[in-house]
């Protein structure tokens, strides 16, 4: 049975495992390099209250500020949608707007959701509801599905998502257990962005997850990067763990993207 560092509802890290950054395997970190200077987190669940993420609006605040710490110039809050989390855009808005009032920082927040492909999106769509797209001009809609199991009608939804006039923003694909490389490829060609996770190239998720985002982030698949933060611990882990000085560069190209 395979053992992951997370504890995925809400994410809690072991960052025991994780920190070591060797001497001699010609590898940095993402806060050594200052790859996250001027970058955009494109994912994140700092939006406080409202999901499995970041509960209080004081732990927002303080991730806030060490991200401006760190040089990071914009963040996409992206909490969930879904059956089991059924947020409105009315509340999310709500409580972005008591964030916005609550910071004072330099960092541009902009809000967007990250919808799980299941019936209540089919049905959102289906009744022509308003949606929280993502990206510059608001054209794209991130989704997510199940880790392990293909959801219902999951490639009639993304055409419906394409047939509104979005582009469908796939979250974290490499973590998705059931897409193989020639699936993932077939995704890309049929226009699905993809996202990645940074904790997932830092082995957070596992072995597996971490190879599969090397072999994503090596055939340029990736659209963009964003943190998927859930808790202020995250923050250490992803920033001080080893990456290749090849990997960080693609990494660094990613956070700069912008959709």
């Amino acid at each position: 049975m395979q053992v992951f560092a997370f504890n995925l509802s809400p994410f809690r890290f072991n960052l025991s495992a994780y920190l070591t950054v060797w001497p001699f395997n010609k590898k940095t970190t993402i806060a050594a390099s200052g790859t996250l200077a001027g970058a955009t987190d494109h994912h994140s669940h700092i939006l406080p209250g409202v999901d499995d993420g970041v509960e209080t609006m004081n732990e927002a605040l303080r991730i806030l500020a060490t991200y401006e710490t760190l040089g990071i110039k914009e963040l996409w809050l992206t909490p969930h949608i879904m059956e089991d989390i059924p947020n409105t855009p009315q509340k999310l808005k709500a409580r972005f707007d008591e964030l916005k009032a609550a910071y004072t920082g330099n960092i541009t927040l902009h809000l967007a959701a990250e919808y799980m492909i299941d019936n209540n999106l089919r049905k959102l769509l289906n009744d022509n509801k308003a949606l929280l797209p993502i990206g510059d001009g608001g054209k794209h809609i991130l989704v997510e599905t199940s880790y392990y199991n293909a959801p219902i009608r999951m490639n009639e939804t993304l055409q419906q998502i394409k047939s509104m006039g979005y582009f469908p923003l796939l979250a974290h694909p490499e973590r998705y257990m059931y897409l193989d490389n020639d699936e993932y490829l077939k995704l890309h060609n049929e226009g699905v962005k993809f996202q990645l996770n940074l904790a997932s190239l830092a082995g957070g998720y596992g072995t597996t997850v971490k190879k599969r985002a090397l072999w994503l982030l090596s055939n340029g698949l990736y659209s963009v990067a964003g943190s998927d933060l859930h808790c202020e611990e995250a923050i250490e882990f992803i920033t001080k763990s080893g990456l290749s000085r090849q990997n960080i560069e693609e990494v660094k190209r990613l956070l700069q993207n912008r959709i």
